[in-house]
């Protein structure tokens, strides 16, 4: 690979790297990442609100597929937007054989985040996946792609067959992705298929094969996704346990300090030297925001860093701009804390949760809150007894997760992270015109630090392009 960037921006769901932060990152020659998650909900409660700035519009303007675009268009556009008191309209549910609908919208939503990216500049942007949402991935892989990605970059998982996945739909051939399904027998089905050519409107030519990136913890899984990919793998993100969102669980046994944080030790420091002997570039996550442990990871044989958390709280991310205020008066304050919380995510990864009165971090808030599953992206696939597959979310309510085999113990203290992270980037579900959901902030450990990348005077709002120039000590 040819110019490899310094910075990768981290890919921040849902929906706080959105396309202007990454355009902004891009723009200045480093790596501008938008997040993948959700994006077919996200475009959707854009057009609801109104498309404030006509952006979206203006993507689906450029869409190669008009007909599908002018079906989104008309299905969920609101001039002058929803009432505040009004609920966004649902989607169905994504399943292994969804609805045209849904394929349509992620196709679509992928496209318009890169495009608008990507709009205004000649520099690669990339696009964040977790494995462990994997029910939408190809029709959001394809979409993507249309729009011209330049890198994915997918972890939370052994993401082993989206090389291959990349390497077909470059030529616009038939794609197959296996579900992961509890409990499924060996002899049963549980591929996912995408044909790009049941919704092409016109016939396009090739399209780039983007540059992969896996997000790893491990040099052990940095050799197995090597070894066991079904096509090129481009380099590796190595990832430690103090970055934002969702982390790897600790190896061994799972203990916890007096917080109730997840404790880490050696046996999950990755060996670099292992992980050099691959001869693939990678970039160091978790911890990496500043001048000294850019010039670490350089010396270390990195091609660079990923950094988040200090992206997350620039002007252009979607972060809501009220939780993103009161945070970095927080951290001038010094009561800025950050959480990794095992029990939050239904995923049982460890989830790092800013700790911010009036969330979901907050137990009160939490305790007050019903149980719904309606966007349902972290449900775990499983099988029913008649050999069919069936979803459940450890979020749900209790006795329909009880029913579906669940175990009870495992429901407590988990937080409709989907719901929340909507709310968190200014789109929170309103029910029965007053129930409005609440938010909850994830952030690195590096949050406590982000008066580095302050302005002078006090001013507490700062940009993409002063934390890359403090990054490379540019004045």
């Amino acid at each position: 690979m040819r110019n490899l960037p310094i910075i990768i921006q981290g890919g921040m769901g849902a929906g706080v790297s959105n396309w202007q932060l990454a355009r902004a990152v891009s723009r200045e020659g480093q790596l501008g990442v938008v997040s993948g998650t959700a994006l077919d909900h996200i475009l959707v409660r854009r057009l609801q609100d109104g498309d404030p700035g006509g952006h979206m519009r203006h993507g689906l303007d450029h869409f190669p597929f008009p007909q599908m675009a002018e079906r989104i268009w008309s299905a969920y556009y609101i001039p002058c937007g929803k009432r505040e008191s009004e609920s966004y309209s649902t989607l169905p549910l994504h399943r292994k054989n969804g609805p045209r609908e849904l394929q349509e919208l992620c196709i679509a939503a992928n496209f318009v985040e890169v495009f608008l990216a990507r709009e205004g500049h000649d520099n690669p942007v990339g696009i964040n996946y977790l494995e462990k949402i994997q029910l939408p991935h190809l029709p959001s892989l394809y979409g993507a792609m249309l729009a011209g990605v330049g890198y994915v970059l997918m972890g939370a998982g052994i993401p082993i067959k989206i090389p291959g996945v990349l390497d077909v739909l470059s030529g616009h051939g038939p794609a197959t992705y296996p579900l992961h399904v509890t409990g499924a027998h060996a002899d049963e089905d549980t591929m996912m298929t995408f044909d790009p050519a049941e919704f092409m409107e016109c016939d396009l030519p090739a399209l780039a094969r983007p540059q992969f990136l896996a997000i790893i913890a491990s040099n052990v899984l940095a050799a197995t996704i090597l070894k066991r990919a079904n096509g090129r793998v481009d380099g590796f993100v190595i990832e430690g346990p103090t970055a934002g969102g969702h982390n790897a669980p600790p190896r061994g046994k799972l203990l916890l300090d007096e917080a109730g944080d997840a404790i880490y030790g050696e046996r999950d420091c990755v060996d670099l030297e292992k992980i050099r002997e691959l001869g693939l570039p990678f970039w160091l996550a978790g911890g990496y925001g500043t001048p000294e442990k850019l010039r670490e990871a350089l010396a270390a044989g990195a091609a660079g860093i990923q950094v988040g958390t200090a992206f997350a709280y620039c002007v252009e991310s979607g972060l809501r701009d009220d939780y993103k205020q009161t945070i970095l008066q927080q951290i001038v304050s010094g009561e800025a804390r950050v959480a990794t919380s095992a029990s939050a995510s239904p995923t049982n990864f460890p989830f790092k949760v800013v700790q911010l009165e009036g969330t979901l971090s907050d137990d009160a808030v939490y305790a007050a809150r019903p149980r719904i599953c309606d966007l349902g992206f972290l449900r775990e696939p499983y099988r029913t007894g008649d050999g069919a597959i069936d979803f459940r979310c450890s979020a749900e309510p209790l006795t329909l997760y009880v029913s579906k085999g669940g175990d009870a113990e495992n429901t407590s203290g988990k937080r409709c992270l989907c719901n929340c992270l909507m709310a968190t980037i200014g789109h929170p579900q309103v029910r029965n015109g007053k129930l409005v959901e609440k938010g909850m902030v994830t952030s690195g450990n590096d949050l406590t630090k982000l008066q580095r990348f302050f302005p002078p005077g006090g001013d507490l709002h700062y940009s993409a392009r002063d934390v890359l120039r403090k990054l490379q000590n540019i004045s």
